[in-house]
């Protein structure tokens, strides 16, 4: 079992006050968020699973994988979603030098421009540190980049394999609320827990009056 908390801590929160944890908002409306994508075994059924209930997301996007995977890169923004910085190679913040993290930060987005359809001129300024590891160092180089830090405030447990669909599930019915940011991942490690949570998780929320919007870029 991997060690992590579901729903993010007040004092972790507090140690990185200037990273988006969640959205203040009055209104009934959840942030999805997937993570280590775009790969065609996953994120095509994800998008279908979305456009059932006009919901929009955020997908953080890893470099390497939009270079593999242009078209459905090119096709989160085509049907509206929100895109997000995720790093070209899914660096870990704290088993790398400060100038790789950022060069290969820069990568990514440098990745992102040259993926993207002539006919399109979409930037992004979200980042979301792979395996959720920054530093305050990096925080302050980022945010000099001009990146909005994106986190979260409930973790699905997708990614952790002794963990069973219906436990991911629960993980995000018992913890999401008005405002929340929550994580999922459209990756192979993940697939079997997300093609039985997100159909239910978005039944859910749509029957309870919610709706799904995607994080400004």
């Amino acid at each position: 079992m991997k060690l992590y908390t579901v729903k993010t801590p007040k004092l972790v929160k507090s140690l990185f006050p200037k990273l988006v944890w969640e959205f203040s908002v009055t209104s009934k409306i959840i942030y999805l968020t997937f993570d280590d994508g775009p790969i065609p075994e996953v994120t095509p059924w994800v998008l279908q699973q979305l456009s059932k209930y006009n919901a929009k997301a955020t997908f953080f996007c890893i470099g390497d994988n939009v270079e593999k995977h242009p078209e459905i890169f090119n096709q989160l923004i085509s049907e509206g979603h929100s895109i997000g910085n995720h790093t070209q190679h899914h660096v870990n913040a704290w088993k790398v030098s400060n100038d790789q993290y950022i060069l290969d930060s820069i990568h990514c987005n440098e990745t992102f421009k040259n993926a993207l359809n002539s006919s399109k001129n979409t930037t992004t300024k979200l980042f979301r540190p792979p395996y959720g590891k920054i530093t305050p160092h990096l925080v302050k180089k980022l945010r000099e980049l001009d990146y909005k830090i994106i986190m979260w405030n409930v973790l699905s447990g997708d990614f952790d394999t002794a963990l069973s669909p219906e436990k991911c599930l629960a993980n995000v019915i018992e913890h999401t609320e008005t405002g929340s940011i929550v994580v999922f991942h459209d990756s192979l490690k993940a697939q079997k827990k997300i093609r039985y949570a997100l159909p239910k998780v978005l039944a859910h929320f749509s029957n309870k009056g919610y709706t799904f919007k995607s994080i400004p870029m």
